[in-house]
């Protein structure tokens, strides 16, 4: 899945803890938009969707944090039991699409993501087709209700920006791999 469908899910957790305590919604949404990007920097340091994704790992700090939160609800325990919530959601979740490939639409590469727990790569299950695939688009537009109906003002501006990203990114996906190309060969 594209990087705007992980920001706007996190930003929906988000949206779930605001609506049981709307004091703590911001840090929430904070969390849950870092958490939701935050595997993604293994395109940058390592090996994207082993390094930094841990699908089955990152739920047991996820619960620490969420026991913790529960206990001492301050903004920085909420934004640290929503980001570590969301990044495990969006580890996992990658199963549920494409392998890493230029061209995903053509299953030439069936791992999806590494399962440090397992000690081996999940299958590419397909069910959002690929990044940036009209089926993304709709996970993301779907998430990104709750968050716009729930959190006024930037939060608002940025999940609708993010919205607006991510349908140009859709316009675009099958077009860009004979731009990238040269880069990663």
């Amino acid at each position: 899945m594209m990087a705007p469908t992980h920001v706007v899910v996190g930003l929906a957790l988000g949206a779930a803890v605001a609506t049981v305590e709307p004091s703590l919604g911001t840090a929430a949404a904070v969390g849950g938009a870092v958490g939701g990007a935050a595997p993604d920097v293994d395109l940058f340091v390592g090996q994207h969707r082993r390094t930094l994704h841990a699908p089955a790992l990152l739920f047991a700090p996820a619960a620490l944090a969420a026991g913790f939160a529960l206990v001492a609800p301050t903004p920085l325990s909420v934004a640290v039991a929503v980001g570590f919530l969301a990044a495990a959601v969006h580890s996992a979740s990658d199963a549920l699409g494409a392998g890493e490939e230029l061209r995903p639409w053509e299953r030439t590469n069936r791992d999806a993501v590494y399962c440090h727990a397992a000690g081996r790569w999940l299958r590419a299950r397909y069910v959002v087709p690929y990044d940036g695939a009209p089926r993304d688009f709709l996970v993301t537009a779907a998430f990104a209700v709750p968050v716009v109906l729930v959190f006024p003002g930037s939060i608002r501006w940025l999940t609708l920006a993010l919205v607006a990203g991510a349908g140009v990114y859709t316009a675009l996906r099958k077009r860009l791999p004979k731009y990238f190309e040269p880069i990663v060969e």
